[in-house]
């Protein structure tokens, strides 16, 4: 018994020893965070312990523990091993659709995560029923898949949803597919001046230069 505990002892103390040595070698120095806004840089430093070492950081579990905050799509660890630098890159989720539902308002990004706030957009807030909720994210993702991005829902009615896409006032109805998402980008580039663009005609894009009539693109 007393060489087990001898045994741990020495284990113990040899470990302390690790630790000690490769903080004072390749100590932690520093925490940065860039590419966040509503992320905090004080969180971070809150993950990694007080005398952390770049030689026993866990670059993977950073990462996974600044994801797990609702804001952060996104993180990328790296380390400087001269300055003792620990720079977190972050690419943040923005808020596209502020909606009420059965009296519950959400705030939601692109992806559907639920966030804690309009991180300083101005969305208009729209009631909407739980399968709108769902039209409105899947037009989002179809639009990512395909280079362009929804930057916020304006209004629902029975004419159909109107949204922000890249700049750009964009109608659309229930269904979006892939061929219209791909050729938005195309018509957007060629008509500038428009002022509507039109996705409620399946396979087409429609250009409108006032309200919803126009000339098809």
């Amino acid at each position: 018994m007393r060489s087990i505990l001898v045994s741990v002892a020495v284990a113990v103390a040899t470990t302390l020893v690790v630790l000690v040595l490769a903080y004072l070698t390749f100590p932690v120095t520093g925490i940065r965070v860039e590419g966040a806004r509503m992320y905090p840089e004080s969180e971070a430093w809150n993950i990694v312990s007080k005398h952390a070492s770049l030689l026993t950081l866990n670059g993977e579990l950073l990462e996974r523990k600044v994801e797990a905050n609702p804001w952060v799509e996104g993180a990328e660890v790296t380390e400087n091993s001269e300055s003792g630098i620990v720079t977190v890159k972050v690419e943040e989720r923005r808020p596209v659709l502020y909606a009420e539902v059965a009296g519950e308002r959400k705030i939601l990004a692109v992806d559907g995560t639920e966030l804690p706030g309009l991180g300083g957009a101005g969305l208009s807030r729209v009631e909407l029923d739980g399968d709108q909720v769902g039209d409105v994210l899947r037009f989002g993702r179809v639009l990512r898949e395909n280079g362009l991005e929804l930057e916020a829902l304006e209004g629902a009615g029975a004419a159909g949803f109107e949204a922000t896409v890249e700049g750009r006032r964009v109608v659309f109805s229930r269904e979006v597919d892939v061929a219209q998402a791909r050729a938005l980008r195309g018509v957007m580039d060629r008509h500038r001046a428009a002022s509507v663009l039109d996705l409620r005609s399946p396979d087409r894009v429609v250009v409108a230069a006032g309200a919803y009539d126009g000339a098809e693109g």
